[in-house]
């Protein structure tokens, strides 16, 4: 017997909850539940997090959470509950599978069978933005090793627990080629203690295209968070419907299980929702909690019951669907299925599978750090890269030497096109005159020197080499 914790949230969340719950335990989950309660309840009630310690404490304890949509207020500054508790509790792999079901489910991808798996903690989802002067804000984009390796790994250790022959990466590391990069090469390099599963690589841009347009060349795709959360949506629809689709949340300790759509406030309370989203998720959860004979049991009914044609409004047409039912009456229909297979939808059988069991991150030796200049980012109305240039000649140090200056990555100095339009963001790269070494004191009296002569310097960025190899990137059209 295993204890989760259960969300039934906002807008349809209660009744798709019940539904799932109803058809779960009719297939002999063994589970006991505590239920608490998450969302636009409990942010209005002043909670900015739209959850209680106490629910932590539950969810803590647990390990397992099965969380339906939930509703996050406009406005106020509430912050996504789905974001902060995959990042407070660790859990770094969201896996979508998005398989179609033709011709049952409208689709123009009748083979398609793809499991998309998204980094879930990094990424522009950090949320650390500043407005920086008064025409740029910025976004931080962190990328990790640590984050890069457990997803990877956990990519290639799923393609093998599920008998998938190959894992695709997608990144823009053409462009950002330090943390899209690291991600590439963390992929290459664990990909080699793969020899048994297939790997590729594939520029984001182009990926992405060719997902929409030829699914079943893809198996397993794992990818950054932004990306992942893109093109799992993208892979959703186009098999079929958002709808359908559940999602796993994995940590190293806990698991959060879900259905990737809304709350859907104005179907709410009408017994209209499709319950399969939610459905998916709780498959997943059983077989993450080694229940896989019932994991199996569920999903065979529930194709069977998509085969028979009796379908929620959401999927219903007149040319495939013998039956539109309600929520509840599709969850009946589901247990009336269980025990029998569908005839022309694939079985399902998850009973030899095992909980996946990944190591944990295992930190490398250090790199020799050496710091070899500094990005001054200032912020200035003029507009000739030529005259800020002079100004920044004035802070000429005996060991540094102002190198480049660009404005939104694009170099405009030295060399500058008129062309380029500039905004009041300028990055001023100060490096090592020559035959001279940097030391950080140097950065702090550059600093004093810029509030001297009155230069608005809003942030600064060290720039070092690790083993000898830079460690930041070059400014665009050098």
């Amino acid at each position: 017997m295993t204890k989760i914790t259960i969300a039934k949230g906002d807008g349809i969340g209660p009744e798709i909850m019940d539904a799932t719950l109803k058809i779960i335990m009719a297939a002999g989950a063994q589970i006991e539940i505590d239920e608490i309660e998450v969302g636009e309840k409990v942010y209005l009630s002043g909670n900015t997090s739209g959850i209680s310690k106490e629910s932590w404490d539950i969810i803590r304890k647990n390990k397992v959470f099965l969380k339906a949509p939930i509703t996050t207020p406009q406005g106020g500054g509430y912050k996504s509950l789905n974001v902060t508790t995959r990042k407070f509790l660790g859990l770094y792999s969201n896996v979508r599978p998005c398989m179609s079901l033709s011709p049952y489910i409208k689709t123009k991808h009748p083979k398609m069978d793809v499991v998309i798996i998204r980094e879930n903690e990094e990424d522009l989802y950090g949320g650390i933005e500043h407005q920086q002067t008064d025409e740029v804000v910025q976004c931080l984009k962190l990328i990790s090793r640590p984050g890069c390796e457990k997803i990877v790994r956990y990519a290639f250790e799923y393609a093998r627990q599920y008998e998938r022959k190959k894992v695709t990466c997608f990144t823009k590391d053409n462009i950002m080629k330090q943390t899209d990069g690291l991600f590439h090469q963390v992929f290459d390099e664990i990909a080699k203690e793969y020899p048994d599963i297939e790997n590729e690589h594939w520029i984001i841009d182009i990926g992405a295209a060719k997902l929409a347009d030829s699914p079943e060349v893809f198996d397993v795709i794992v990818t950054l968070n932004l990306y992942g959360d893109i093109i799992s949506d993208v892979a959703a629809q186009i098999a079929g419907s958002v709808g359908l689709a559940g999602s796993s949340n994995i940590g190293e300790e806990c698991a959060m299980f879900e259905a990737i759509h809304g709350s859907a406030p104005r179907r709410a309370g009408q017994n209209l929702a499709n319950p399969s989203g939610l459905l998916q998720g709780a498959v997943l959860m059983l077989n993450h909690i080694g229940q896989s004979d019932v994991a199996s049991k569920v999903q065979n009914a529930w194709l069977k019951t998509i085969e028979d044609g009796i379908h929620t409004y959401d999927i219903y047409d007149e040319t495939n669907s013998h039956k539109k039912v309600g929520t509840s009456e599709f969850a009946e229909a589901v247990i009336a299925n269980l025990n029998q297979l569908p005839q022309k939808l694939k079985v399902v059988n998850y009973e030899s599978n095992k909980v996946l069991q990944l190591p944990k991150y295992v930190r490398k030796a250090p790199a020799v750090k050496e710091i070899v200049g500094v990005d001054l980012f200032v912020h200035w109305s003029g507009e000739e890269a030529e005259t800020l240039a002079v100004k920044m000649k004035l802070l000429k140090h005996e060991s540094m030497q102002l190198s480049m200056i660009t404005n939104r990555g694009i170099k405009v100095w030295p060399e500058g096109f008129r062309e380029t339009f500039c905004t009041d963001h300028w990055r001023c790269r100060f490096k090592p005159a020559e035959g001279k070494q940097m030391k950080n004191t140097d950065i702090i009296q550059l600093l004093m020197r810029a509030a001297d002569q009155q230069i608005d310097i809003i942030k600064t960025e060290n720039l070092y080499t690790f083993d000898g190899k830079p460690g930041f990137s070059l400014g665009q059209g050098q």
